[in-house]
């Protein structure tokens, strides 16, 4: 049996690079989704597999060669969304993930608090590291740098690490090339933010499409279609995800998620009940907080939006 890791997925397709480098199309057997697998995507880019290969007829009659994937090894992590297809499955984004960078925009297009947030706290669930990437800061006024600031102090004081980047400018990109070598990198965030251009400035030979993200407020496409995983000339893999335009978390008890925001998680044994939900109990040191604005209002809000899945919330 040979084995290998999927560096693309079409959804039908699967691009698997083996051990020794080979490129394999490869198929899934069909019983993989009668496997209690509650997803889209049974396997998704970063999945290390077994394959065989095995002999098919085109349909010009003439035998061809292809692998058929027979097992998914076990993942270390994933980050999933909600299918945009089918509302009560998840769609696996990418697996086996060193770290995440969440591009970021304060305008050109927006990317709001919430949505920052969600992804966070789903990365935190997933035990994935997640850098924020703060893009086009050459296009930014005077008000707009101000906000930028205050989001970094502000996502910096919880504990994430915050980098400003430019590539019109060229700023910040040693340094994001330095965090990505000789890892496994997956880069999102919402379609023109610039994740493209971004990956292609770290490494030029990539190339990929960006065109269609000069554009996007008149055309709202998406530039990547599929994940893909690229091999990075200084060492390590980038992952290249669709545009996401909401963000949601699976598979999550409702008292788990104040686990996953790091500023409200280490209130909770300070809390006068062991259970707090911290929306109406009295005692509660996370309130409190919030009150004396030790903790942000839209990282208190976020949280809200997750425990009631209300969709006011999802941005």
């Amino acid at each position: 049996m040979n084995k290998g890791i999927v560096i693309k997925s079409t959804g039908s397709w699967y691009t698997v690079q083996s051990e020794n480098g080979e490129k394999v199309e490869c198929k899934i057997k069909g019983n993989f989704r009668l496997k209690g697998i509650k997803s889209t995507n049974p396997i998704a880019v970063g999945d290390h597999v077994e394959y065989k290969m095995v002999e098919e007829e085109s349909e010009d009659n003439k035998n061809i060669i292809n692998g058929l994937i027979t097992k998914i090894l076990e993942r270390k992590n994933y980050i999933i969304r909600k299918s945009p297809n089918l509302s009560k499955q998840s769609h696996i984004i990418a697996a086996n993930i060193d770290q995440a960078f969440l591009v970021v925009t304060i305008n050109y297009p927006v990317t709001t608090t919430t949505f920052i947030d969600r992804f966070l706290a789903s990365a935190e669930a997933y035990r994935i590291p997640c850098t924020l990437i703060f893009n086009k800061i050459d296009r930014y006024h005077i008000d707009q740098t101000k906000h930028l600031d205050e989001l970094i102090d502000l996502y910096q004081n919880i504990g994430y690490r915050c980098l400003k980047t430019s590539t019109k400018k060229n700023i910040g990109m040693d340094t994001l090339k330095s965090w990505m070598e000789n890892k496994t990198n997956v880069f999102a965030g919402h379609s023109g933010v610039g994740k493209s251009t971004l990956i292609n400035t770290v490494e030029p030979t990539l190339n990929l499409k960006t065109r269609e993200i000069s554009d996007y407020h008149q055309t709202g496409k998406h530039t990547t279609t599929f994940s893909e995983m690229f091999e990075l000339s200084f060492g390590g893999y980038i992952i290249d995800t669709p545009g996401i335009k909401g963000f949601g978390l699976l598979e999550m008890e409702k008292e788990e998620i104040s686990h996953y925001f790091p500023e409200i998680f280490k209130l909770l044994e300070k809390c006068q009940y062991y259970n707090c939900t911290h929306t109406h109990e009295p005692g509660c040191e996370v309130k409190k907080y919030v009150q004396e604005g030790e903790i942000a209002e839209s990282r208190y809000y976020s949280y809200l939006g997750l425990l009631n899945q209300d969709e006011k919330y999802r941005n």
